[in-house]
């Protein structure tokens, strides 16, 4: 019976250990970035380049303005921005770009269509950037994974395990 015990104990502990998990970080902190730029304005300018001021919204790791270099691609600022998160949804990108006479467009773009497409000449037109461009990564609810329900698992188990200890000391 005090085998049985033990083994609860570690089981809820390593549930617990499991669970706290992902605050634990291993090696060099990845926000260096973030640190040496001022609030959510991102510089990757070219010093022997024209620049252009772009932004990036919602479901991407870094959203911000940024400043890059003039003849930069939507892939290759998805990339600076850090990519898209678990939570965006690949096929529904967004690009607003404001034209010439003042007015606005809206671009949509599939993720996918960067991934997969072997036909670049079909989508290269629509990748290259313009001054003003406003990229908007849509998303939807947060996705669970194998341990957020194995975290949850070990979660209502422990609570269950603890009941019937009490029950039965009781």
């Amino acid at each position: 019976m005090r085998k049985f015990f033990i083994v609860i104990t570690l089981i809820i502990w390593a549930g617990i250990v499991f669970a706290q998990g992902q605050d634990v970080q291993l090696g060099r902190d990845n926000l260096q970035q973030l640190r040496n730029n001022v609030g959510a304005l991102y510089d990757y300018s070219d010093p022997q380049s024209v620049n252009i001021k772009v932004a990036v919204w919602g479901f991407v790791k870094f959203p911000g303005r940024y400043i890059v270099p003039v003849n930069t691609k939507v892939s290759d600022l998805l990339s600076l921005a850090g990519g898209p998160v678990s939570e965006a949804r690949v096929d529904e990108f967004r690009l607003v770009r404001t034209n010439s006479d003042s007015s606005q467009s809206v671009i949509n773009l599939n993720y996918n269509d960067f991934l997969y497409n072997t036909d670049v000449s079909k989508i290269n037109n629509t990748l290259t950037l313009k001054a003003g461009d406003i990229l908007l990564a849509t998303g939807g609810p947060p996705r669970m994974f194998f341990r957020d329900y194995f975290s949850i698992g070990i979660s209502i188990v422990s609570l269950l395990l603890s009941v019937i200890i009490l029950v039965r000391q009781g």
